[in-house]
């Protein structure tokens, strides 16, 4: 019963941290997520553990990523990624969009790195065949 506890609390927590990096008011996200100011205020305190429901209606309001709010509640595993990865996802100085910004240019950078490698290899290959192949037709 702790574990719950924790983690409604722990949702609460971030939710009002994310509120206030996006600099709105209880009430405004209220209006905003089509919540009640009262239900609103009971989950940031960690009082109630909001439904799924609740927390896309609430990511919505604070125009993060529904996902995001179902790692922090225990719904959805946070998605493995590497040190990196990692290291961006824990950064309580970015919001949301910015982590998710950041991931998408590191992602970009290791897939363009992966193609010219595989271009280098294949490049190495194609010179390294070609004077074995000349040594044997001249034969």
């Amino acid at each position: 019963m702790d574990k719950v506890t924790d983690l409604g609390r722990d949702i609460g927590e971030y939710i009002r941290q994310q509120r206030s990096n996006a600099k709105i008011s209880l009430r405004q996200l209220s209006k905003l997520a089509g919540v009640s100011n009262p239900y609103l205020s009971q989950i940031e305190r960690g009082v109630r553990k909001p439904s799924a429901e609740i927390l896309q209606q609430i990511a919505k309001g604070l125009r993060i990523s529904a996902e995001a709010l179902y790692v922090q509640a225990g719904i959805l595993d946070l998605p493995t990624g590497g040190p990196v990865t990692d290291a961006v996802r824990a950064d309580v100085e970015l919001t949301e969009r910015q982590k998710q910004v950041l991931l998408d240019v590191y992602e970009s950078f290791r897939r363009e790195n992966v193609a010219a490698k595989a271009a280098q290899s294949n490049s190495t290959t194609t010179s390294t065949e070609r004077p074995a192949e000349a040594a044997t037709s001249q034969e």
